[in-house]
């Protein structure tokens, strides 16, 4: 006796079907990145990033959560996070992007398909509240000493750049804008509106960005090169030459000078005597004998 269905009994048998060839086909896809050599996979067994759980949490200062709201994320995911956007120098918006796009990225930061996932703001906010405690220097020596205990000794020198990271542009009147260049925080300036205070960004600076495509005369001669004003922050990173692992880092507004961060971020246990660093670095203290 043959069966008639329904056309909505037939759309539910598809979908049936495609979620389970979905899932299947996952699973074979990650199993292909692990046997190709995901090296994600070769960090994840390298540092264990449980062990920077209670620092984290201290740094971060969360509640028990009796308060409500939505949780946070977890924080030792968030945190490998920040090791995998500096080590691609992506900005925050750039980060969110990525980390839904590639499944080896899920995979490591523990993230499931379909799940959410942290925003750029979000991104931003857990990586300002790190550096403003002291905890984010504190983590990534602790990262550094746990690479050279597996075996990872940096010998091969060190290159340090920067990047900028956007942050979302901020609309204040005249008086708040002098206040925030007088260094008063959120708190003191809107004191009357502390939900408007915790959205304000008064640690970010406007600069300009020189750079893009060279573009040229009708006679061959190069044009000179476009301005973009960007307001935000430097992520400023010293990485190991020969295994590409994060030695230092630091965070600063987008408008400080990066040749002051130099000292900061060579660091003095890398057995390797040359630094790679691009002119912005260059200044009379660095170069003089």
């Amino acid at each position: 006796m043959r069966t008639i269905l329904s056309s909505a009994e037939l759309d539910t048998r598809k979908n049936l079907a495609w979620e389970q060839r979905s899932f299947f086909g996952l699973s074979e896809h990650l199993e292909r990145l692990s046997k190709n050599g995901d090296p994600l996979e070769t960090l994840e067994t390298t540092v264990d990033f449980e062990h920077l759980r209670g620092w984290l949490v201290e740094g971060l200062g969360y509640g028990d959560g009796s308060k409500g709201g939505r949780p946070p994320f977890d924080p030792v995911a968030m945190f490998k996070a920040l090791i995998l956007q500096a080590q691609h120098n992506l900005s925050d918006a750039r980060m969110e992007f990525m980390i839904r796009d590639r499944l080896s990225w899920m995979r490591f930061l523990g993230f499931d398909l379909g799940a959410p996932t942290p925003d750029e703001n979000t991104i931003r906010h857990f990586r300002n509240r790190l550096t403003e405690t002291g905890t984010l220097k504190r983590l990534m020596k602790a990262f550094d000493w746990q690479l050279q205990k597996k075996g990872y000794v940096p010998m091969a020198g060190q290159v340090v750049d920067a990047s900028l990271v956007p942050a979302p542009k901020q609309r204040n009147t005249e008086g708040e804008k002098a206040a925030i260049k007088a260094g008063e925080s959120a708190g003191e300036i809107w004191t009357n509106e502390p939900a408007k205070a915790a959205q304000k960004d008064v640690d970010a600076r406007w600069t300009l960005k020189i750079g893009g495509k060279v573009r040229y005369r009708p006679d061959g001669t190069p044009l000179p090169m476009i301005a973009t004003p960007v307001f935000g922050y430097k992520s400023h990173i010293s990485i190991d030459q020969r295994f590409g692992f994060i030695r230092e880092s630091a965070v600063t507004s987008a408008a400080a000078p990066d040749g002051r961060q130099l000292r900061h971020l060579v660091s003095r246990q890398n057995t390797g005597s040359q630094v790679w660093a691009d002119s912005a670095y260059r200044s009379g203290e660095v170069v003089s004998p």
